[in-house]
């Protein structure tokens, strides 16, 4: 009884006991199995086939065996540890991750020219393909020559042509031998299609020795050896070229030669046992020998429109037409592939769920952006062929000229050549005028176009008939390119300069509070220099009354809170105070290396705008002038409300970037002393032209540096009416009432502080 008892009560659970009983049995015949002598052969194939290898061995040191190879799978932890003993040095790292992993450009240019062909030849290879390497430099034999516009010439100063490659080869490596994987060296008679070759050295491997060109046999030499033709260019490797340096030195003495590149392959044959080859990793370096007075409409063979390079060029003016045969060539074989990338995605758009409604025009182009408010609504600008109705000064027409005239022109001959393109030979069609033009510009696809065109249509016959046709069309953004710039650092120091007025001294308080909070207290490397600009009468009674002695005891005291500071000050007697004459005696007063920071009383300086200055502000390169962010008229964006609920500057709704304003500037010192003196020899000491025209004027008249005008947040102003000086003169007027006019408030707080005025006055 007790028995049926018992195994009434256990018998919900006898499942469970039953699987841990088989579960514990199981992992011990297993852990039998793992600890046994015997060896798995099923176990071994995997092993020695490389399927699962990780697993196998993890399971072999979990068993208490081991291999040569198990310290690849165990991870091995290095502490760090720091000799006491020693120094600590801080650790200085790159700025660019690609240099601290040790990455190196693609591909050096070299050629080679003389006096004979340097004004010709080599000016032809810089107008036709320099522009598509992205480094090249031209290396002669002559002494102090004379460098054609827009080339980089290394002169060794000697003609022989044996030693020129010599020394060529030598400035390379010193110079760029670790920066580059791939170096071409090519004649200037040489005509060499640039995207070809770099298309070529980025299918070939850059740790191999490679001597690449165009294989020749030496004249009574060994039949194996080869040596790279330089008529037709050649490449060499960054790793054979580390190996050849050691021995250049011998090659010079040991080695007769009368032609560079037999000298050159000699001296790789002989010490490095390398020679040239024509192909490398299935790689062809296809050349062609170009016979004497040859017709290029001619040349038809399939070596010919396969060439890399073409060898001799007799004249720059058959290499402009090599350029333009080959241009066109590879036009030609771009547009195949795009009609084929387009015929591709036409049949797979008609698998997808939304098949053709889901094909966008033109095919392959993104698709136009979908505003998601009218507030990111792109307008379009109107246009014709003589005027534009969307102007850059905020007219509402003007004349259509310069980019913007070619710009249209070539739309509209594009538009005709693509419907005759469709329609002939059946019709032909003949533009008689351009009824509406629109344009806008798509910052996901390009620049979109729509033309209302009046064509006279005519037969095959020669019926004509006048129709108005309207056509579509897209100027789709192209590569991006990286601009190469100068490289800049954040430790330049910054010298401030603030011009002051009698107007202004109230201001002058808070500006100084915002740098001693901003500058000094941080120890940036940032300077102040005051500019005291005194009225003719104030300056006569200075030594009884100073209007600037509040602001020289304000300097005072930050100079003894600050004992390592100095704020130096220039007193200035004028009427008109032109920002050009202030400019000329302070930039007298500095060194040429100086970084200027021109200011205005209303600035709150701070670091994260110091910073952008130094790095937007580029020697002999590019200047700075920045759009201060201006604050509304509080009283006509709160109506009397507190302004304390707008502490957080909303850039929408509480001010604007005011545009009309130059009065912040960033710019090297030795850049505006090249400017002012070309102005100076314009002018020809007529100091009443100074008084109209700013800093900015200067620049952008009289210098050839890239003028950077952008939006700058760092940058806020409070409101203030400034005082706008009629002596200057008018457009400098002008412009500093715009800025009063427009730094009032949005016009939907303008539309309705009128409306309260007329309601006001109706009642």
């Amino acid at each position: 009884m007790r028995l049926a008892t018992l195994l009434a009560f256990l018998r919900p659970a006898l499942p469970l006991i039953l699987g841990l009983s088989l579960g514990c049995s199981l992992s011990l015949l297993r852990v039998s199995w793992i600890q046994s002598d015997g060896e798995d052969p099923c176990m071994d194939t995997g092993v020695n086939n490389g399927l699962f290898a990780g697993e196998m061995k993890q399971d072999s040191v979990a068993g208490g065996r081991s291999s040569e190879n198990d310290e690849d799978f165990k991870p091995r932890i290095v502490p760090y540890y720091r000799d006491p003993n020693k120094p600590y040095k801080k650790v200085l790292r790159t700025r660019y991750i690609q240099t601290e992993l040790g990455f190196h450009e693609r591909l050096f240019v070299a050629v080679l020219t003389s006096k004979a062909t340097m004004n010709t030849l080599a000016v032809a290879v810089n107008k036709t393909v320099a522009h598509h390497f992205p480094h090249l430099l031209y290396f002669t034999g002559l002494r102090s020559a004379k460098v054609p516009h827009g080339m980089v010439l290394v002169s060794h100063g000697d003609e022989r042509p044996v030693w020129l490659m010599y020394e060529t080869m030598r400035y390379i490596h010193q110079h760029f031998g670790g920066d580059y994987d791939w170096f071409y060296v090519m004649q200037d008679d040489t005509y060499a299609q640039a995207e070809q070759i770099k298309a070529l050295v980025t299918h070939l491997s850059i740790n191999q020795d490679v001597y690449l060109g165009r294989a020749e046999e030496f004249i009574g030499g060994d039949e194996q050896a080869r040596y790279c033709h330089g008529g037709f260019g050649y490449l060499v490797s960054r790793s054979l070229l580390l190996k050849l340096h050691r021995h250049l030195d011998s090659c010079r003495n040991e080695i007769l030669s009368v032609r560079p590149d037999e000298w050159l392959g000699r001296c790789i044959i002989d010490f490095l046992g390398i020679s040239c080859v024509s192909q490398h990793q299935g790689q062809h370096y296809y050349s062609y020998e170009l016979a004497k007075n040859a017709d290029l409409e001619k040349e038809e063979s399939e070596d010919f429109q396969a060439a890399l390079t073409v060898h001799p060029v007799s004249e720059g003016t058959l290499m402009y037409r090599l350029h333009k045969h080959f241009s066109r060539i590879q036009l030609d074989r771009a547009y195949q592939e795009i009609q084929q990338l387009q015929m591709q995605i036409r049949n797979l758009t008609s698998l997808t769920p939304a098949r053709e409604g889901g094909l966008t025009w033109p095919i392959g182009i993104n698709a136009p952006f979908v505003p998601k408010s009218r507030f990111e609504v792109i307008s379009w600008d109107y246009f014709t062929e003589q005027h534009l109705f969307s102007c850059p000064d905020g007219s509402p027409k003007c004349e259509l000229a310069g980019a913007s005239k070619a710009d249209v022109s070539d739309i509209i001959e594009a538009a005709l050549q693509q419907l005759n393109s469709r329609y002939q030979p059946q019709l032909r069609f003949y533009k008689q005028q351009l009824l509406n033009g629109y344009r806008r510009f798509d910052p996901t696809r390009g620049m979109e176009y729509m033309l209302d065109l009046l064509l006279e249509a005519v037969t095959q016959k020669g019926h004509s008939h006048v129709l108005a046709k309207r056509v579509s069309l897209v100027r789709p953004l192209s590569k991006v390119e990286i601009i190469p710039m100068p490289y800049v650092t954040e430790a330049t120091r910054v010298q401030l300069v603030l011009p002051l007025t009698v107007q202004e001294l109230d201001f002058v308080s808070n500006f100084l509070d915002m740098f001693a909070m901003n500058t000094l207290d941080t120890h940036d490397n940032a300077l102040l220099t005051l500019l005291f600009i005194y009225q003719p009468y104030d300056a006569q009674r200075v030594s009884q009354l100073d209007v600037f002695a509040g602001v020289k005891a304000m300097v005072g005291e930050l100079e003894k809170r600050y004992a390592e500071v100095k704020i130096p000050w220039i007193s200035v007697k004028t009427e008109v105070p032109s920002q050009v004459k202030l400019m000329d005696i302070v930039s007298k007063k500095h060194p040429v290396d100086t970084l200027f920071f021109l200011a205005s009383v209303w600035t709150e300086v701070n670091t994260e705008f110091l910073n952008r200055c130094r790095m937007n502000t580029i020697s002999n390169w590019q200047v700075f002038f920045p759009m201060h962010f201006q604050e509304f008229n509080p009283v006509l964006m709160y109506h009397g409300e507190q302004a304390a609920s707008s502490s957080s500057t909303d850039f929408l709704r509480d001010g604007h970037f005011d545009r009309h304003a130059f009065a912040e500037a960033c710019f090297y010192n030795s850049d505006y002393m090249a400017a002012r003196t070309k102005l100076a020899a314009d002018i020809l000491d007529r100091d009443e032209v100074l008084e109209s025209m700013e800093v900015f004027d200067v620049f952008l008249r009289y210098s050839g540096l890239h003028l950077f005008r952008a939006v700058e947040p760092g940058l806020v102003q409070k409101y203030v009416l400034r005082s706008c000086n009629p002596r200057l003169s008018e457009e400098l007027y002008h412009r500093c009432v715009l800025s009063n006019l427009e730094g009032l408030s949005s016009r939907s707080h303008l539309a309705m502080a009128l409306f309260e005025q007329e309601q006001a006055n109706s009642t």
